[in-house]
């Protein structure tokens, strides 16, 4: 087929495209770079990218496609793992219109979805009714129901609820070409007419059907033929489920709604190791529990409040009260030989302990030693009596060909996901990938298991099909292609006919020397490449919704753009780094523009499994995107604010009252590239460091003493906000400390690092480690997150090499933390009040807010504060041309947190940036914790 188009003939066929359909045609860079990956080892380039908006839409779609030979793959999340949502013709995109829960009818307990629907989405509608959709991968809040088909998904729950194939009605089918059929369950004589020859292949192929499927729940691999006997009543539907798009494109699907336990309990059960665990999970089965999952400890990276051992089996209960489902677990917990165990019924908890779960498939990815990763292998599946050998056997193997993985999974079906540290950068590491999978396809298929057990072959695995049904009866699923697709447009090289499952490998493409850079990236050998492959395409950033304090990624929230989401960015740097959609290197215009909406607030630092930091890498293109050009005004307005500030700071007064001048505060604002729609912060009269000078008589040089608390000045503090400054020495001051700056000058970066401005970055850093003198070393207390997250973070990694930069980064305390550390026995005032507001996205990203929260639950001060960011987001939110997304962020979780706060609630903000968006969008005054502290103090004096 013609996948390689001359760029006349690509441009026929997109002209073709947007003449034909209403939805978005887009053939550029940008969309091609977005969607040539998705969560798998493989890499093809779309020729352009199209997003219907209704079933007519894809219906001519299709058409224009086979009218110009050009093959289609229907994607959704673009969360699969073994490379089927990625093509090299038109890529269907699902998810941006067709998107509606068009029924949901609770008395049938059915509910009819386009393919777009997120599964959060629709279990979030049938909620109210109590009752969800059972299949739940852990990819649950961006994957999509059509992918769930194309895959047919199984998830944690399947134990009770079966695979996606168990819970759909009927569905909508467009085939290549545009005709549309129904499918429905039980075909018998109603085979579609379409579908010539299917009866006949039925026919004819009785016998094999009959005994070349083995008997195991999690049987994903290949075409479920199987499904069109006529003891199992011709199930077509059934039958395309798992089809991986290769067959035809669902418009629209009538699905099965289960009731959901109205309460639920989880028992965690501790065994010596995974075989152990593997061993008993089978045997809890007859207990009827909604869940049996497995892992071991190698994949629990910190305390998560786990009972002692070696491996642990998750079991959920359900129950028509909370003492009915604890009273389950609890008997499950009795009958199961475990090292030890635990029953959590807090929801809270639970959570807690399944997001280690639900994360595995990024924190698999990189081993306790920092080596990468990587599917391949994802999720075979055995019987589950079998499970407890094969993983002894499957270790084994791993151990023959110097290999390591972390199994995990759904152990009560016997699938195991696994990620394995393949080297798929050298011939050699392939070589031994390629003969590792064959042999491991052997030793699946000798317990009698499948070679994909929930996530489909794909390319990963299609290729060793015949390992595990024989020549024949591969050779009826490719008849079965045939008959739906005689053209071999949907979806070729995947399940029939298959590309080598070393072909196409991602990592190809990529520099095999690295990349000159300004950053250290310590976790990534230095290598800006290795950085950037930490992304694996799970697309935890595409949530609509983060989970509790989660931050990432606001501006994909925001805008709803896969370009705007870390995982978007990452890949659209890979292709920057590949040279071949993106071809201008690190003056690509489509990266720039997809970075120009990310807001640096680190919240994939903390929340990516894999620790993506788009914030670093979005400061070093900027580096090297505007080095020897004219940056834009911002750069050198906001970008070296802490140097203007210092320079303003004697004529405040003067600047305060020109700002107020309406057609002069316009003019600076268009002059300096600040928003119209922003107000211009009021410069303090009096600095803080000026202020505290004044009131210590100049002690700035100090030795160490325990005595001494050090309190960095940072320039938000110092030129904007000195009543934190002052709160905090009161504070630091009750708890018997005498505080001190560490010198004169001081700033960590932070405007220059965000403006991608590094060499003046350097200097500014090395010039403040310089003048900080004998405090190097002593807690450091920093007030403003923002400011303490670049000390600990960027500070070391754009100064690798000097060790004072790692020394100070390790000193950064916040001042609860410095509280918690060095003046344990100081009790806080009782204040005995609600709190709203957010903890701020660089605190919970880099700093942790456990001793804030300690502190607070000390002082009185009740409630949560909210997740996700402010959206000001230091100079982003002040830049032309992003009030919009900041106005969205803000309007996601803060400001509703704050107006339905109870009044008497004070609004707790630590970030000048966070406080100057509630008060410019909200009219609300917040403060700094360190004001409400001292608030309650006692006054010793007067302030001077």
């Amino acid at each position: 087929m013609a996948a390689h188009q001359k760029p006349t003939e690509r441009a026929e066929l997109a002209q073709a495209l947007r003449s034909a359909v209403r939805g978005e045609v887009d053939f550029g860079p940008t969309a091609r770079a977005l969607t040539t990956m998705d969560a798998s080892n493989y890499r093809r380039v779309p020729l352009g990218v199209v997003a219907p908006r209704d079933a007519d839409d894809v219906a001519a779609a299709l058409a224009v496609c086979r009218a110009h030979a050009v093959p289609v793959v229907p994607r959704g999340g673009g969360t699969s793992i073994a490379g089927q949502s990625t093509g090299t013709g038109v890529v269907l995109d699902l998810t941006r219109h067709l998107r509606r829960i068009v029924e949901l009818d609770a008395g049938s307990r059915t509910a009819v979805v386009q393919p777009g629907v997120v599964l959060d989405d629709l279990r979030a509608a049938a909620a109210p009714h109590g009752l969800t959709f059972g299949p739940d991968p852990s990819t649950h809040s961006r994957c999509t129901l059509g992918g769930m088909i194309g895959n047919n998904s199984c998830g944690a729950h399947s134990v009770a609820w079966g695979a996606t194939a168990d819970n759909v009605h009927a569905l909508t089918v467009t085939r290549y070409g545009g005709d549309t059929l129904r499918l429905g369950r039980g075909g018998g004589p109603g085979f579609p007419a379409g579908l010539v020859g299917l009866p006949e292949l039925v026919g004819a192929g009785l016998a094999l059907l009959r005994t070349g499927f083995p008997a195991l729940p999690r049987r994903i691999s290949g075409y479920a033929l199987d499904a069109l006997l006529p003891e199992r009543g011709t199930d077509l539907v059934r039958a395309f489920c798992g089809s991986e798009g290769t067959l035809g494109v669902v418009t629209e699907a009538s699905v099965r709604l289960v009731e959901a336990p109205a309460a639920r309990a989880l028992a965690v059960l501790a065994y010596a190791d995974e075989s152990a665990a593997a061993e008993a999970a089978s045997g809890l089965l007859p207990h009827h529990p909604l869940t049996v999952e497995g892992m071991a400890a190698d994949l629990v990276r910190e305390p998560a409040g786990l009972p002692r051992g070696g491996a642990w089996l998750f079991v959920e209960t359900g129950g028509a009260t909370p003492a009915e489902a604890r009273a389950h677990a609890e008997r499950v917990l009795r009958a199961a030989d475990a090292l030890d165990g635990v029953v959590v019924t807090d929801p809270a908890g639970q959570r807690a302990l399944w997001r280690v779960r639900e994360d595995a498939a990024g924190t698999a990815t990189r081993m306790p030693d920092g080596t990468e990763a990587w599917p391949g292998w994802e999720d075979c599946a055995v019987p589950p009596a079998r499970l407890g050998p094969y993983l002894r056997d499957f270790r084994a193997l791993l151990a023959e060909h110097g290999l390591r993985g972390t199994p995990y999974g759904h152990f009560g079906e016997g699938c195991v996901h696994v990620r394995i540290d393949f080297d798929l950068l050298n011939p050699e590491g392939v070589a031994r990938f390629r003969r590792f999978s064959g042999e491991l396809a052997d030793l699946v298929v000798a317990h009698g298991g499948s070679l994909s057990g929930e996530h489909g072959d794909g390319q990963a695995r299609a290729e060793l099909l015949p390992r595990m049904y024989g020549d024949e009866l591969v050779a009826l699923f490719a008849r079965f292609k045939d008959i739906w697709d005689p053209d071999g447009g949907m979806n070729p090289g995947i399940l029939v006919r298959p590309a080598r499952l070393d072909e196409n490998l991602r990592f190809e493409v990529l520099p095999r020397r690295p990349v000159d850079v300004a950053f250290g990236y310590p976790d990534d050998g230095g290598d800006f490449s290795a950085a950037v492959r930490r992304c694996v395409g799970v697309a935890k950033c595409r949530t609509a919704r983060p989970a509790g304090a989660d931050v990432m990624c606001p501006s994909f929230r925001a805008t709803g753009e896969e370009a705007h989401s870390t995982r978007g960015r990452a890949r659209l740097l890979h292709e920057m780094l590949a040279g071949e959609v993106i071809t201008d290197g690190w003056r690509s215009e489509e990266v720039r523009d997809a970075l120009d909406l990310c807001l640096a607030c680190k919240g994939c630092r903390g929340d990516c499994p894999v620790g993506v930091d788009m914030a670093t890498y979005k400061a070093e293109f900027l580096h090297h995107h505007y080095r020897g050009r004219l940056r834009p005004a911002a750069h050198y307005t906001m970008g070296r604010l802490p140097g203007w500030l210092r320079a303003a700071a004697p004529f405040a007064p003067v600047l305060n009252a020109l700002a107020r001048i309406g057609p002069l505060a316009a003019l600076a604002k268009r002059l300096a590239g600040i928003a119209p729609e922003r107000g211009i912060p009021v410069l303090a009269r009096e600095t803080f460091t000026r202020w505290l000078r004044r009131r210590s008589a100049g002690g700035t040089v100090i030795l160490s003493d325990d005595r001494v608390a050090v309190l960095w000045p940072d320039t938000f503090t110092d030129h904007f906000s000195p009543e934190v400054g002052r709160a905090a020495v009161r504070v630091l001051e009750s708890a018997g400390r005498t505080v001190l700056t560490p010198g004169r000058g001081l700033c960590c970066g932070l405007t220059y690092v965000s403006t991608g401005q590094l060499d003046r970055a350097r200097a500014v850093m090395r010039r403040t480690l310089d003048r900080i003198g004998t405090v190097l070393g002593d807690p450091v207390v920093v007030l403003e997150p923002s400011c303490a997250a670049t000390l600990r973070t960027d500070l070391p990694e754009l100064l690798p090499d000097d060790p004072r930069a790692a020394e100070l980064a390790g000193s950064v305390r916040t001042l609860a933390q410095y509280l918690e550390e060095c003046a344990p026995h100081w009790r806080p005032p009782r204040l005995d009040r609600p709190v709203a507001g957010q903890t701020h996205c660089h605190q919970h990203a880099v700093l942790g807010d456990a001793a804030d929260r300690r502190l607070r639950e000390r002082a009185g001060l009740t409630g949560e504060l909210s997740g996700g960011c402010c959206g000001l987001a230091g100079n982003f939110g002040f830049e032309r041309g992003h009030w919009g997304v900041s106005v969205a962020c803000a309007e996601e979780q803060l400001l509703p947190s704050v107006r339905a706060a109870e009044p008497g609630t004070e609004v707790l903000a630590d970030g000048f940036s966070c406080r100057t968006q509630l008060e410019q969008l909200g009219g609300v005054r917040a403060r700094h914790l360190a004001e409400v502290l001292a608030e309650g103090l006692p006054r010793m004096e007067p302030e001077g």
